[in-house]
């Protein structure tokens, strides 16, 4: 199989952006939106069931709290019963906490909106850092998760290829077993996806559905016997 048949199969095989899934339009470009993407990527960077994420981010935008004011608004106790709802629990204390602190600092250093902090930051390198320097607990796999669906969106999101990309793509022909650097990688998705033709999915569906591949392979992997 080439790896534009392999990249057909795929799409044909998983869903494409969670943002999608989750009812989020990023494509719109407004600020809002891409609020959402962001809280729900911070959900999505634990270490927690994707089923669960889904549940929470509802249940966030259920009670209209997907804006940094309504955050701010709602306090620690009330994030806290909102994630609970949600079934995040495991996490809901340091999260609440994590979703206040990005929340003040959106308001302090950028006007409640994340579109400034893509102005103001000088290139791709130091818009990630910028996104993780709004919270202790942002860290490489949210700001990963968050910028990988805003390509084509933002100007200087253009974040490496994860470990789950990297897996997927690898155990599908579309990258070499032996090809390390991220930046070749890439670079390689790129021209593979530019040349398996898919006009109706965008780049970032193919990386989630990359994602979405690694995630179900590692599933599979975990519920064999003996794992």
């Amino acid at each position: 199989m080439t790896a534009a048949e392999s990249i057909q199969a795929l799409i044909k095989q998983h869903q494409g952006r969670f943002s999608v899934e989750l009812g989020i339009n990023l494509s719109s470009g407004r600020s809002r939106e891409i609020f959402k993407w962001f809280l729900a990527s911070i959900l999505f960077g634990a270490r927690i069931s994707e089923s669960i994420v889904k549940k929470t981010f509802r249940e966030f935008a259920s009670r209209d709290v997907v804006s940094p004011k309504a955050i701010l608004d709602t306090g620690w106790d009330g994030l806290v019963a909102i994630l609970d709802q949600g079934g995040y629990v495991r996490y809901d204390f340091k999260t609440a906490t994590k979703l206040l602190d990005m929340c003040k600092a959106l308001t302090e250093n950028y006007q409640m909106d994340l579109s400034n902090l893509h102005s103001a930051a000088a290139d791709p390198r130091d818009l990630e850092q910028r996104l993780k320097s709004l919270a202790r607990g942002i860290g490489d796999v949210t700001v990963n998760i968050f910028l990988r669906e805003m390509r084509g969106i933002w100007e200087k999101a253009d974040p490496l290829p994860s470990d789950l990309v990297v897996m997927a793509a690898k155990d599908r022909g579309i990258v070499p077993e032996l090809m390390k650097d991220r930046r070749k990688i890439l670079d390689l998705l790129r021209k593979s996806w530019k040349k398996a033709g898919i006009r109706i999915k965008s780049f970032s569906d193919f990386e989630a559905a990359l994602v979405r591949a690694a995630i179900e392979a590692r599933r599979k992997k975990q519920r064999r016997p003996g794992k």
